[in-house]
């Protein structure tokens, strides 16, 4: 999921994304192997929403948490569109979908 309300390049969107992709699923690989495994060896499916906030984003990476789903949240360097330190991203999963979708499916995709 990407923040909406920053005015991101669709070059540096697409990075965030990836990002927030890559590292939750190393994150699942290292805490539910059994979720990655399963991801890995099928289609390995990718959906991109979109929050309007700071605010939105970190209340939906909470949400993922509490229900024990891998996250990981993109905190931009600053070197190029962005100001240092700047949360960007969270990836969530690979994990069951109906899990994700409890969190993510009242999203609007990107």
């Amino acid at each position: 999921m990407v923040r909406g309300d920053l005015k991101m390049s669709k070059g540096k969107l697409a990075a965030q994304a990836a990002h927030a992709a890559v590292m939750a699923a190393e994150r699942a690989r290292i805490s539910r192997g059994e979720w990655w495994a399963s991801w890995i060896n099928s289609l390995q499916k990718k959906v991109v929403v979109k929050v309007s906030s700071l605010n939105e984003l970190l209340k939906v990476e909470e949400e993922a948490k509490r229900l024990g789903l891998p996250t990981a949240l993109v905190v931009d360097a600053g070197l190029t569109e962005l100001p240092p330190d700047t949360p960007t991203a969270v990836g969530i999963g690979p994990a069951p979908s109906d899990l994700i979708d409890s969190v993510t499916g009242r999203l609007k995709l990107l």
